[in-house]
């Protein structure tokens, strides 16, 4: 092809046809750029593509994430609920003398209350992956793309007020690390005794001489405080805004 276009010239210049030698020239040039562009376009069009591929690939990657988060939220907020409850009805039983528990009653309630952890763990692997790489540029709509660079520091607040909720739960259990009331009392009376094969005590020791101490009833506050805003302030807005993200991710799934 190249040869006949150069024939082509040499002919017309040899003719001396110089107005139609320019015109074939600018032509040429203008087949080579049209050629060049058609190119890039079909190389730009492969590229968007791939890259569009990719983002459907996170995008159902983030969705299966998210969702899985969210139904450990909702656990989590489900066991946050049941101690706080618990507190509550400790509380009741300090203010109401006419109304008390037996200790069977009162060791269920504070091991109930007391013996599990609050702690969000999300699935954040894949998220961690795409910060990691640099690969959340490729998520094209800018309010998912924030939303996504915003949750590891909407995170971190969480994990603060867990760490004070799991202080006001120690505070509450330091009464079992004195002389004067009985661990084992409490699991006596739950199904971990014998699971751990602990020995049975030949004595009794009664801890519902709790219910008379303010001590324990202003620990009980500061606890039931704590998990209050531990739900209100920090769960109920986190499960707020995960309903957002997934609502996001779903309307960009193709």
């Amino acid at each position: 092809m190249a040869k006949i276009f150069r024939k082509i010239r040499q002919q017309l210049i040899s003719e001396k046809k110089v107005p139609k030698y320019l015109a074939y020239a600018i032509g040429e040039i203008v087949l080579v750029v049209i050629g060049i562009l058609i190119a890039l376009a079909i190389n730009n069009s492969s590229e968007n593509s791939a890259l569009k591929k990719k983002e459907q690939i996170y995008l159902k990657g983030l969705k299966s994430e998210f969702e899985t988060s969210k139904l450990k939220l909702n656990v989590l907020i489900r066991e946050n609920k049941q101690n706080y409850n618990g507190a509550k009805q400790l509380l009741t039983y300090i203010g109401n003398p006419d109304e008390q528990p037996t200790e069977k009653q009162f060791s269920e309630l504070i091991f109930s209350t007391f013996s599990s952890d609050i702690n969000f763990n999300p699935n954040n692997s894949f998220l961690n992956e795409m910060i990691n790489s640099g690969s959340l540029k490729d998520i094209s709509n800018k309010e998912l793309r924030l939303e996504l660079t915003n949750w590891l520091s909407t995170l971190e607040g969480i994990y603060k007020q867990e760490s004070e909720l799991e202080i006001q739960r120690e505070e509450a259990l330091d009464v079992f690390r004195t002389n004067e009331n009985s661990l084992r009392t409490v699991l006596s009376h739950t199904s971990i005794y014998e699971e751990l094969a602990i020995p049975k005590a030949t004595n009794t020791f009664s801890n519902l001489k709790l219910l008379n101490s303010v001590e324990f009833e202003n620990k009980l506050l500061m606890f039931i405080l704590t998990n209050h805003a531990t739900e209100e302030a920090h769960y109920i807005p986190l499960q707020q805004k995960l309903d957002v993200i997934i609502k996001l991710i779903e309307a960009e799934i193709k």
